[in-house]
This record gives structure tokens, sequence and C-alpha cells, in this order.
């Protein structure tokens, strides 16, 4: 048994981070605001929020990401039509149940017309609570940095408020620092499992980078490099598996045993669009200036290809870049069930990657589904071919 510096083995880090993936009565969250009377905790549905403006207001940001196979529906079928995603029947289910009631305030990104619609049910199911429905740019220009910094500065007005201070400059600089040394080790990170794929398999590194959702980006920073540590010291031997990029899951959690079974199938996945709003801007934002610019300006400039953000330009490019760069022998497009961004988006990327002459396969997943036999079948088969005849 491997042990870190701080004393914790591989095992313990995993064990932690996973219950944290299952905790989906937010009781990490409930313990902070115990030893933290007065401070504000935020949620935010996934893609990406600011959540150095919550730290700055000396807030705790968390991650809602659904219930998973960790709740069950039973009023949130009531709200939402049974033929779209899972995310927003197991949120509305989270908070008719308590579950989230420990949260002050919920930001909404713009991903899709389904978000949009949960944060007006939202408003009207939980009104003594704030919601801010956050608008993308969709044009990434001048344009598009003047109306996202106005959007952040709204926020940051309105969350200073719920906190009872404002938010200064400096302390929102000082965040983004926190910040940009989480997005600085998730890049360590990934620089490892291009590197050593077998030390650093998906299962782990998603549980791993979801629980910066639930515990301060201080405590976060600490665990990645815990698990840097603790998984290179494995001594875990390399198989012979196929290194695959994994499309389209980037709202909706996968189950963890989903990902086991694409490790079980024969697949190395060295790259991949999980936990998104953790990555989506590339590089560090900088504390040069006035912070809520550099937000906007990070956003517009270093933003990584997404299926709810509209760029001008040829689909899918940026995907066939991050194949060749992560040396991925194909493709596994992995969309949840009824998920129109990712699913829009599929054949454009599709087209793109048959172009470039990289294998793929697709298949889609419900969230609160634990049987993946079919899934592991066709993984399999597409990972034995590309070893017994890919060129990729």
């Amino acid at each position: 048994m491997m042990t870190t510096n701080t004393g914790r083995s591989l095992e313990d880090i995993l064990e932690f981070a996973e219950t944290l993936y299952h905790d989906a009565a937010l009781s990490s969250v409930r313990d902070w605001k115990k030893t933290h009377p007065g401070r504000i905790a935020v949620g935010s549905m996934p893609v990406w929020a600011p959540r150095e403006l919550i730290h700055a207001a000396g807030g705790l940001p968390v991650s809602v990401m659904g219930g998973g196979d960790d709740v069950e529906i039973i009023k949130g079928d009531a709200y939402f039509q049974s033929y779209i995603c899972h995310i927003p029947r197991s949120t509305i289910e989270m908070g008719l149940n308590g579950s989230l009631d420990v949260l002050d305030g919920m930001i909404f990104p713009s991903i899709c017309d389904v978000i949009r619609n949960l944060s007006g049910m939202w408003k009207l199911l939980f009104p003594e609570k704030p919601a801010w429905y956050l608008d993308m740019p969709q044009s990434f220009d001048e344009i598009g940095r003047s109306f996202f910094r106005g959007e952040l500065l709204r926020i940051g007005k309105e969350m200073g408020e719920l906190a009872g201070h404002e938010i200064t400059a400096e302390a929102l600089k000082e965040s983004i620092a926190v910040f940009d040394r989480n997005r600085a080790l998730l890049e360590r990170l990934q620089e490892h499992r291009l590197n050593r794929p077998w030390m650093f398999p998906i299962s782990e590194v998603w549980s791993v980078i979801k629980a910066g959702g639930f515990i301060p980006i201080e405590e976060h920073n600490d665990l990645i490099e815990e698990y840097i540590a603790a998984a290179e010291a494995s001594g875990r031997p390399p198989i012979d598996n196929a290194r695959v990029i994994l499309v389209g899951s980037f709202c909706e959690r996968p189950p963890l045993n989903l990902l086991r079974t694409l490790e079980r199938s024969g697949c190395y996945v060295v790259d991949d669009d999980l936990s998104l709003g953790f990555r989506l801007i590339r590089g560090s934002v900088g504390a040069e200036g006035d912070p809520y610019q550099a937000l906007a300006d990070a956003f517009v400039e270093r933003s990584r290809e997404a299926a709810f953000l509209y760029r001008e330009g040829e689909k899918g490019k940026e995907l066939v870049a991050r194949a060749r760069a992560a040396h991925a022998e194909g493709v596994l497009f992995c969309a949840p069930s009824f998920c129109d961004p990712a699913l829009l988006d599929q054949p454009m990327l599709v087209e793109a990657v048959e172009k470039a002459g990289l294998p793929w396969t697709a298949f889609k997943y419900a969230e609160n589904t634990g049987q993946f036999q079919v899934i592991r079948e066709q993984a399999g088969t597409f990972a034995d071919s590309i070893k017994l005849w890919s060129v990729a």
C-alpha cells in the first residue's frame, strides 16, 4: 500500500473522493457551513460558472450535477418530461427532498434549453433563494468580452449582497490566483495521463476532479497533488490497451461503473470532456488589471471547444488536434440519452474524425443505469479492432 507525504494511501484518497461523489445529501457542504457560520454556499450546474466570485465572497462553490443512480426520482418527473435528460429531473428531486437546502443560491449557466427551463422552474419552486441564469457569449470578439464582463459584474454584485459584503477587486484577484493553481494542477494531471494512462485511470481521475465541487478549492489543490504522488508511486504495470478520447459527457455525470467498464473493455481514456467546468479555460486567468475583465477575456480567448458554445469555424477541428496531441487511436462518442447539444454536435464531429482517419464508435447511456454489458462489448470490440487493424 503506497502512501503520500501526508500519510494517506492511494486507497484512502480514492475512498474520500468517491464518498464525495456519492454524497447526494451534500453532507460535506453541511459540515463546512457548521464550521464557517455566516458564510454562503452557492451551487452551480455543470459546464462552467464563475466559482471565483463565490470564493471571493467568502463562500463555498458547490457543483450540482444531478443525483445519478444515488437518487430515486419520484417528484422530479412531475416537473419535466420523461423524454429529456436525467439531470434536471434529479436536480429538482434533490431540491424538493431537502438535499440542496444547504445551498444559499444557484447559478444556471446557459447550457441548453432544458437548463434554461430548469432555472425558471427553480425560481418558482424556491423563490426565497437567489438564482442566477448566466448567459454565455455567443460572439467571441470584443462584443462578447464586453457582454460577458457585464454578466459577471451583475452576478458579482448580487453575490456580494448575498454574502453581506462587497466583493473587492483585491479579493477577486486572490481567488483567481487560487483557481489558477487548480487549473495548473489539472493540466499537470492531464500530462501524467497522457504519458502513463495505466497509472491514472479515468475512473480515478474523474472522482478526484469531481471532488473539487464539494470541498474548498485550497483542499482540492492539495488533493490533486496527493493523488498524483500516490498514483505515480503505485507501480501499476502498463497493459496493451487502446488509447481513446471520450466525447459527449460534458454535462451529466457518467456513472463510475460506466468508466470502469470502458477500462475493463481495453480502453485507456487519455482525454475527455468530463468535468468541463473545471477545465474549460486553458491556462491561467491572471490577476492583472480588472479581474472581471480578466475572467471575461480568458473565457473568450482560451475556452475549449464545447457543444454549448457557438464558435465560427470548422466543428471538430479542435477534437482532431486533441486526438493527435494525445496520440489517441480512436474516439468514443459517449453522450447521455436525450442530450441535445452533444447529439446535435456528434454528426459534425464524426465527419471531422473520419476525415482525419480516426476510428470511432458511439453509444448513449442513462445517468441512473447500472447495467453496462452492451457498452462493454461494443467498446471492447472497438478496442480490439484498433489493435488488430487500425493504422491511426
